[in-house]
């Protein structure tokens, strides 16, 4: 019996001018927080948790970044869970990325109840910082960023 391993070499490099159908993954995006967090709500009512946003250029171009923050609804049932926590501070930050740029945003994300919430609501955007045009390509969205909140 022979064992066979299979492995595909993971590539995150974007030619250094993309071409339109690589615009989507300039920027590669994660949110660092903890899994569960603890908080006395008898004590404090607003319960405030940092996050941290990490961008990461994958291409060899400079890369203009717009995050915004504001929680995008479709439906009033959509409303009703992003309504349940909120960002604090600002709603939408501009950052600039030179090649291959790695880039932390901290941010704090405010809970008023327990329950399990999905911190992947920040929407992320970017063009070629060389590249005039009226728009920016919106960034491939990550997979859903649960956090736990509990009462003690």
């Amino acid at each position: 019996m022979v064992l066979f391993n299979f492995f595909r070499p993971e590539s995150t490099s974007v030619p250094a001018r993309p071409s339109p159908d690589h615009l989507s993954s300039l920027i590669k995006t994660s949110l660092h927080y903890p899994e569960t967090f603890n908080h006395s709500f008898h004590q404090k009512s607003l319960c405030v948790v940092p996050v941290t946003l990490l961008l990461s250029n994958c291409s060899q171009a400079d890369v203009d970044v717009i995050i915004d923050l504001r929680h995008k609804t479709t439906s009033p049932e959509m409303l009703e869970i992003h309504g349940s926590f909120t960002w604090l501070g600002q709603t939408q930050y501009k950052v600039q990325l030179k090649s291959m740029e790695v880039s932390r945003l901290q941010l704090k994300a405010c809970f008023v109840h327990t329950g399990v919430y999905n911190l992947g609501t920040p929407r992320v955007f970017a063009k070629l910082s060389d590249q005039v045009t009226l728009f920016e390509t919106s960034q491939q969205n990550s997979m859903p960023a649960l956090i736990i909140i509990n009462s003690i």
